[in-house]
């Protein structure tokens, strides 16, 4: 029974390290060197966000965007994941972020990451690329990160939610604090032209008109039968049932836990947080955002 029992060990979780003042798991700095040297291009577009933000919602909308009509195969035969390396990511199963970044074939180059603002390899800033910044409201952004923390094997184990919300208030999450993260990529965007700060809630609200803004943003002429077209497209329904997007092709993760596209909305945290989570979250909040002037929306 001592085999069995060895058989039927799920792969341990890896545990949490401080990593330049922010909590990391190896797969995010086993690569460092290659991401910290990482050459950045003038016509590259990143991808940044707090972790369950929306990445993959707004990268979707930005492969869309550039390659929707020369390459429409690329959208049923590669991965997000593949079209939009993950720059940071050092995972056994698929090529290092960088290295996928480097071969990506595509002009310009889609690359995500969550890394907060002051470990982005310095390139991107002398490049002067083009920067996408997605926030979520701190409440569903928890509940999401919770969720994902449950069903995806190379996250730390989360524990109840009450744990993980502790966690979460404590900054001692994958990717440090979203406090600091949401703060620190608002007070970039003070200096930093090339950046767009954009909120999931205006998102699900209004993705059209969300779409719109990128679209200004990265000087895109589309036009409006276009934009309706990946406006449709990138529903949430539409994405989760999208084996290209929805991440199934990925082993580490048990969509019978829960999926990676779970639900997509704004509020949901109403159904998580108990009176006395939601006054002491509140609490911890006005302190930790007291000297930001980025403001979220909890419900739309």
């Amino acid at each position: 029974s001592y085999i069995t029992d060895i058989a039927m060990k799920p792969p341990s979780r890896p545990e949490l390290f401080d990593f330049e003042g922010v909590s990391m798991i190896h797969n995010f700095t086993d690569n460092w060197e290659k991401v910290k040297n990482f050459q950045a291009r003038p016509d590259d577009i990143l991808i940044a966000t707090y972790p369950k933000a929306g990445t993959t919602w707004v990268s979707y909308i930005l492969d869309l965007l550039y390659f929707g009509n020369d390459a429409p195969e690329r959208q049923t035969s590669q991965p997000i994941y593949m079209r939009v390396p993950f720059l940071e990511s050092y995972f056994k199963v698929i090529p290092s972020g960088t290295e996928l970044a480097d071969n990506l074939p595509t002009s310009p180059r889609l690359i995500k990451t969550h890394l907060p603002v002051q470990l982005v390899p310095k390139s991107f800033w002398e490049q002067n690329s083009k920067i996408v910044y997605v926030a979520r409201n701190a409440k569903d952004n928890a509940v999401s990160y919770f969720h994902f923390d449950r069903m995806n094997m190379v996250q730390p184990e989360p524990g109840d939610w009450n744990t993980f919300l502790q966690t979460f208030m404590e900054g001692k999450n994958v990717f440090g604090p979203w406090y600091d993260h949401v703060s620190g990529w608002w007070e970039k965007k003070q200096t930093y032209s090339n950046l767009i700060y954009l909120f999931y809630e205006d998102l699900v609200e209004d993705t059209g008109r969300e779409v719109e803004h990128l679209c200004s943003f990265l000087g895109l002429s589309t036009s409006v039968e276009e934009r309706e077209k990946i406006t449709k497209g990138v529903q949430f329904d539409a994405m989760k049932q999208n084996k290209m997007t929805n991440y199934s092709t990925i082993p580490v993760m048990d969509f019978k836990i829960s999926p990676f596209m779970r639900k997509g909305k704004v509020g949901d945290w109403k159904n998580h947080f108990t009176v006395a989570q939601n006054e002491q979250f509140d609490e911890v909040y006005k302190q930790k955002m007291k000297n930001t002037t980025v403001k979220f929306r909890t419900e739309i």
